[in-house]
């Protein structure tokens, strides 16, 4: 018997009862249909990650004090920092850079007029800041290195900082009390919303050296100490470069050695990797989740093709004694197997792909549907189609025809 005729003849098998088909393929579908969304999931949730992380700022390398040096305590020597001195030092010696900027952080209540907000994360930081971090000024200006070289008391407010404390008012020119020091608003910031766990509209940007001065940390670090130093590369291309250069420089600067630099250096990429390797556990994990209902799914067909051969057994007898051969017998019911788990895999596709869009447009997680899950998907179905369908095609092909024909 040709393979056209056996298909033909498997098809007319799975017709005859079409319910029992359709519920069979369930597993498949759930099975097909969860490996595409979960991974639409997971591809969503990593080029979420990713453009939070690349909104930070192009090209960002960011250079953080290392602790593990030098201990704490009593007569313990303060661990080795950058200083407010050291920034234009870093623009001037690293080539290939398009901006440099230091943070010192700390934490205020602010007051305008009457309404006073509590515990506002106020950035000490340098003129460099907008370009490095890829955030501009909506209203008046940013800070000037005039302003951090005479510590002038101005600030640039976030975009709901402003909101919050002056409503509709325009509050450039305003004053504002950041805890008992008053500042002149001299901008705001545009709206940018909140990146990875930071909201940028709900900060306030003042001149480093005023950190220094009013809010800095006595005794345990030096007052002109920064915390974080970002530094932008000019491209992609230039970041191998102009890492090599700080690492010198820096080793330089602060002292000390390739061994215990004192400083560690990231940049989006080591984020973003980092981030992609917790995404990749739970992908998976989604993908245990979905396996389990494709095993699922064969297991019901195997069920079924058991049940369907017992009770075909004289049909299998009376074609075996027309001349049909064991071969064609099995041939016959892995046909029935595989048509029955593509047939379903077909419906998980077209599940899976509705259910990601509809997911990613109606939940709150981004979904991006990953193309290489459909052919994936599509294979793994037929795979558990000829798996779990030899079997009862074997022992279909195994009947002796003279028992078949006296089955009841």
């Amino acid at each position: 018997m040709n393979l056209w005729r056996t298909l033909k003849v498997a098809w007319e098998g799975l017709t005859l009862n079409k319910g029992r088909s359709l519920l069979t393929t369930l597993g498949v579908i759930i099975g097909v249909g969860a490996v595409i969304v979960m991974m639409a999931v997971s591809a969503g949730a990593e080029a979420e990650i990713a453009d939070q992380i690349n909104a930070l700022g192009p090209n960002l390398i960011m250079v953080m004090p290392s602790f593990s040096r030098r201990g704490f305590g009593p007569g313990a020597e303060p661990p080795p920092s950058l200083t407010y001195d050291d920034i234009p030092v870093i623009a001037q010696s690293v080539t290939g850079i398009s901006g440099v900027a230091a943070e010192q952080n700390t934490t205020q209540d602010v007051k305008a007029e009457k309404v006073t907000l509590e515990d506002i994360s106020i950035i000490g930081t340098t003129t460099g800041f907008p370009a490095v971090r890829d955030y501009q000024v909506g209203e008046g200006r940013f800070l000037t290195d005039e302003d951090n070289d005479r510590a002038q008391k101005v600030a640039v407010l976030g975009y709901d900082i402003a909101q919050e404390l002056f409503g509709s008012q325009d509050p450039v020119g305003e004053s504002v009390k950041i805890g008992s020091v008053k500042f002149t608003v001299v901008g705001v910031m545009e709206e940018k919303g909140v990146v990875g766990n930071t909201d940028y509209d709900s900060r306030m940007y003042i001149p480093i050296t005023v950190v220094f001065k009013k809010f800095s940390m006595m005794g345990l670090f030096r007052s002109d100490r920064v915390g974080m130093v970002y530094v932008s590369a000019e491209s992609k291309g230039a970041m191998s470069s102009v890492m090599s250069q700080l690492t010198d420089l820096l080793i330089k600067l602060l002292g000390t050695d390739s061994m215990s630099p004192g400083f560690s250096l990231m940049t989006q990429d080591s984020i973003i990797d980092t981030a992609a390797s917790t995404t990749e556990t739970f992908r998976d994990l989604l993908a245990w989740v979905a396996g389990v209902s494709l095993l699922v799914g064969g297991i019901g067909i195997m069920n079924i093709m058991l049940v369907s051969i017992t009770e075909r057994t004289q049909e299998i007898g009376l074609r075996q004694a027309l001349g049909a051969r064991p071969r064609d017998v099995r041939r016959q019911f892995l046909l029935e197997a595989v048509l029955l788990s593509l047939a379903g895999g077909l419906a998980g596709v077209l599940a899976g792909v509705g259910g990601s869009y509809l997911f990613g447009a109606m939940g709150t997680m981004r979904t991006e549907l990953v193309s290489e899950s459909i052919p994936l998907a599509f294979a793994a179905a037929a795979t558990v189609g000829i798996f779990f369908g030899y079997y009862p095609a074997t022992r279909a092909a195994q009947l002796d025809p003279i028992e078949a024909l006296r089955h009841e």
